[in-house]
């Protein structure tokens, strides 16, 4: 082997420099441990909120010693951005993608235009994106074209209005339209991820990770160790519309008129039932409405209005009260447009808002009565705020304290002044919840445009709100549509099983290869270790996410890395058997092998890349790291066993036999005729294949998880074992029927997938949710869990919700049809490579019928052991990321079979079939020995690394199993019958 030296610097290098880039990943790890140790010390379980508290500890502790010098060379803040990065599943938090709402944004642009066709347009469009891939500009464009008439984009009252009136007026054609508005949605877009963006640098977590996904004006955001996880996801999905409103005074009659009017009307409305009266003592309320009321019997009839809405308490600014749980009906009733039209003509435009919940175990809400006008704007808008910043009011609680703009600071003035003259409120709104609502006692108003939010909030909400207002509001709402949430005591769990599986596997492929190749073995044992500490120190030089996929995929490249090595010892022994010198028999077997090993490792690769550019989360983490440890497996595999194996034999008197005594004879002299035996595996093979098919079109066929159905689904841990059906009949009494409870890994944890609300998005329907799991468990929970222990928990959680997860129905047709662009996609690139190395289609022909072969059994294996296997057989990303491999991995046996195939052909001919089964049998060794090994590999995995892991390594652990056979039994045969007629006279070269 040339330039001994270089190779010898390189390695060097690379080792030290991945060595390097790992020691900030284990100081930081030092430091953190540290601090989460100093937090526990200082504050006890038995604090309240003390999750919390610990939280804001760690976090003053590590940025007081951030920038302190650590061993000369760097310091904890310099450190942690060079880290090795986990992911959610290792590190716990949050996941989520958000869909900026373009329909929104089209209503901003059109200055909410009440052209009817511009409405139905964008009704139209709502409809059409339930069932197109289309952008939903697009299809509001399409939408508008259809019912359009002589109306166009340009019309005053749609786009050619004020606000655009510099970039659109009333001649312009639709199609000169159209590229304005895609622009300024897309700087719409820009601007909501430029604001989130700001509000998560705000919130306080390490390494976040923001990015738009392409033009669909979704954008993706990890907020990894993220533990306060509504906190997180309020931040995200608020719009941040900041108002500020005037009140209207309580003692105001008007509303004793209109809700003795509302009342009445709201009989003929809706149903009511007759209930007996409780007695009680004559309510403010009563007193209030007495002047209107002298002729009605209201105490001994229903009244559906009057009967849930409270008096005000004096001295505050709201105008009516009512229990939590009637403000939803009470809302619904104040919307009527029937109730509306009774509204007398001086509160004509009354906006009516509940206040902000001060926690969860308020019962009572007060509801406001803010004055408006005939187009619903406030007094003044949020943005004129220029600057927010968290604080504390005089009493020392809490507050944000906000400074305006010079027009803001006029506007202000004028309304502080108001407020003073006419005794009302000035109510503090965001995001349509009134946070406070303070009078003013300031004559003449307050000056400077500076102003305090006050009210029951904790340090974080300030923080927050502070950090909101600051970043701005975002041009359209943001709504959750995929979500995966990961407890901090999950993701601890999965480091641990990981790493357990990574060891085991570790030291098995490390004693095989000693006890097969004995020294040899050692050599390549030695190069395979450089090779992981290579995977991780370039993982984290690219910045990457470490996954628990991707510990898979490390692990997988371990069992997977050994087969480079396996082929070069394989053809050096072939060498040695023909009589050659050791030096000699070594570099012909390196040089011989390389083909096989390029061959090999290009297929697995573009399978790899494919699963990369389609799949997202924790899947792109397994490709990206089977993809690096590609690379490195074929440096280390044909470099460095090299230089180590000529190392030993360039000293004096030592030999390198490449086996054992046990395993010298083992594969040698083989004749077995594999071609007369493919009309059996042809048989066999048709018979699963139709078995598959059968099971997965007309039996029960594929458990689909929420990645291809949507819904969402929760992994919930208890204290005993329970039973999963008695929980299934409970829980669709509750949530509808469709929903699934399965026993998940022990018999204490489940997994609850649900489609009860679907369609539905926002953070209160996430809350309802649990709270209805809460509630509907809360015999099977230990006493005294409160409802936020189980959601959120501790670091050490051992009950509760440890994982959920949510996927719209969108984005669930979306990843479906990733997955199959995915594999049909490799399949077609493979199909292109193989025909481009062997330069004959029947190769391709025999490598992609074996493909379809082993995954139509892998599919119907999953669909006819899918309800009786102990672990979770969901189709979902993971699992298309386990075909992917199983593609690549047939591939990669195949391609090794027909590499040899050629070979042999190549020098001796065909031979009418002769050759084939000799180079079948001349690659039978390195055949099974790599299967065994990727085999023993993956059971490692499977048996020890999580519960998640198991239905995605039982697919991989089926795909060995058969691409093993397929590629003798299928690809090879398939080649040779379409191949024969060309093959069966004289000795045809191939």
């Amino acid at each position: 082997m040339q330039n001994k030296g270089l190779i010898k610097l390189f390695a060097f290098l690379f080792g030290l420099v991945s060595i390097y880039q790992l020691s900030y990943t284990f100081i930081t790890s030092k430091i953190e441990n540290d601090a989460e140790e100093y937090a526990t010390n200082k504050i006890s379980n038995a604090e309240e909120d003390y999750l919390s508290k610990r939280e804001a500890l760690e976090i003053s502790y590590l940025d007081s010693i951030g920038s302190n010098p650590i061993l000369g060379f760097t310091s904890y803040d310099e450190a942690k951005k060079k880290e090795l990065n986990k992911g959610l599943d290792l590190k716990g938090g949050i996941n989520v993608t958000l869909q900026i709402s373009v329909k929104d944004i089209l209503k901003g642009l059109a200055d909410n235009s009440k052209s009817p066709i511009f409405n139905k347009a964008l009704a139209d469009a709502d409809l059409a994106s339930k069932s197109s891939d289309d952008t939903y500009v697009d299809l509001f464009f399409d939408a508008f074209d259809n019912i359009k008439g002589d109306t166009k984009l340009a019309s005053p009252d749609i786009f050619a209005n004020k606000t655009l009136s510099d970039e659109i007026n009333f001649q312009m054609t639709d199609d000169e339209v159209k590229p304005i508005i895609r622009r300024k949605i897309d700087e719409s877009i820009v601007s909501a991820f430029e604001v989130l963006r700001e509000r998560i640098d705000g919130f306080g977590v390490t390494q976040p990770n923001i990015q738009r996904e392409g033009n669909s004006g979704r954008i993706l955001v990890e907020l990894p160790g993220a533990r306060d996880i509504a906190r997180a996801q309020e931040l995200l999905s608020s719009t941040a519309q900041l108002e500020f409103w005037e009140t209207y005074e309580q003692n105001n009659p008007s509303f004793g008129n209109f809700i003795v009017a509302a009342n009445e009307r709201l009989k003929t409305l809706v149903k009511t039932e007759k209930v007996e009266e409780p007695v009680k003592e004559e309510s403010e309320l009563d007193s209030l409405l007495s002047d209107v009321t002298d002729s009605l019997d209201l105490p001994t009839q229903v009244n559906p209005l009057y009967d849930i809405l409270l008096p005000a308490n004096p001295g505050t600014h709201a105008m009516f009260r009512a229990a939590v749980k009637d403000t939803a009906k009470v809302g619904e009733y104040l919307r009527m447009p029937e109730i509306q039209r009774l509204l007398p003509a001086d509160i004509q435009f009354t906006k009516f808002l509940w206040e902000r919940p001060s926690s969860d175990d308020v019962e009572v809400l007060d509801l406001y009565a803010l004055k408006s006008n005939r187009s619903g704007s406030p007094r003044i808008s949020g943005d004129v705020v220029s600057d927010a910043r968290d604080t504390y009011d005089e009493f020392n609680k809490p507050a944000v304290s906000m400074s305006m703009n010079s027009r803001g600071a006029k506007e202000w003035q004028k309304l502080t002044s108001d407020a003073n003259i006419n005794n009302t409120g000035i109510a503090v709104v965001l995001d349509n919840k009134v946070y406070t609502a303070p009078g003013c006692s300031v004559v003449g108003g307050i000056s400077g445009g500076g102003t305090e939010i006050t009210g029951s909030f904790t340090v974080e909400e300030t923080k927050d709100i502070a950090n909101v207002l600051r970043a701005g509001k975002l041009p359209a709402k943001a709504e959750i549509i995929q979500s995966n949430v990961v407890g901090p005591s999950l993701g601890q769990e999965a480091i641990n099983s990981g790493f357990i599986s990574f060891l085991i596997a570790m030291a098995i492929v490390l004693v095989w290869m000693v006890f097969y190749y004995g020294k040899a073995g050692l050599f390549a044992d030695i190069a395979l270790l450089l090779n992981i500490l290579l995977i991780f120190g370039v993982l984290t030089s690219l910045s990457a996410v470490l996954t628990l996929p991707g510990i898979a995929g490390i692990v997988l490249t371990i069992g997977m890395s050994v087969d480079a090595n396996v082929l070069i010892f394989e053809r050096i022994k072939e060498e040695l058997d023909r009589g050659k010198g050791r030096s000699q028999a070594v570099a012909d077997g390196f040089g011989n092998a390389l083909s096989s090993i390029l061959d090999a490792n290009i297929t697995t690769g573009l399978t790899a890349l494919i699963l990369f550019l389609f799949g997202t989360g924790p899947i792109k983490g397994f490709a990206t790291t089977l993809l690096i440890g590609i690379v490195t497996s074929l440096f280390t595999a044909i470099f460095i066993t090299r230089l180590l194996v000529d190392w030993y034999l360039s000293g004096k008197g030592r030999t390198l036999d490449f086996s054992t005594g046990l395993t010298k004879n083992l594969f040698k002299n083989l004749d077995i005729d594999f071609l007369s035996k493919r009309k059996i595996a042809y048989v066999i093979s048709l018979i699963l294949v139709a078995v598959s098919i059968f099971s997965l079109f007309f039996g029960q066929g594929l458990q689909q998880g929420v990645d291809f159905i949507g819904g969402r689904s929760y992994q919930v841990r208890f204290e005993h074992e329970v039973s999963a059906s008695e929980i299934a009949s409970e829980l669709n009494t509750v949530f509808g029927s469709g929903t699934n409870v399965k026993t998940y890994g022990e018999d204490n944890q489940i997994k609850i997938t649900t489609p009860y609300k679907v369609d539905v998005e926002g953070v209160e329907v996430d809350d309802e949710i649990q709270t209805k799991l809460y509630t509907s468990l809360q015999k099977y929970l230990p006493d005294g869990l409160s409802k936020d222990d189980f959601i959120l928990g501790s670091e050490d959680k051992a009950v509760g919700i440890m994982q959920s997860v949510k996927v719209g129905p969108t984005i669930a047709d979306d990843i479906k049809k990733n997955a199959f662009l995915a594999i049909i996609g490799s399949l077609a690139v493979v199909f292109l490579y193989i025909l481009l190395r062997f330069r004959k289609w029947q190769f391709s022909l025999g490598a992609v019928v074996a493909v379809f072969h082993d995954v139509m059994i892998v599919l119907g294996i999953f669909s006819l052991t899918g309800k009786i296997m102990p672990f979770n057989m969901e189709i979902d990303q993971a699992f298309i990321a386990a075909i992917l491999t199983v593609i690549g991995y047939s591939l990669n046996d195949t391609v090794v079979v027909f590499d040899r195939i050629r070979e042999i052909t190549g020098e001796r001919g065909w031979h009418g079939g002769v050759n084939i089964n000799n180079a079948v049998n001349s690659t039978l060794g390195r055949t099974l020995n790599t299967s065994l090994t990727t085999l023993v590999v993956l059971l490692a995995i499977f048996i020890f690394g999580g519960e998640s892991l198991r239905g995605f390594m039982f697919a991989m652990i089926v795909g060995v199993v058969v691409g093993t056979y397929s590629s003798v039994f299928i690809a090879t045969p398939v080649m040779f019958d379409t191949l024969k007629n060309k093959i069966s006279g004289p000795e045809e070269k191939a």
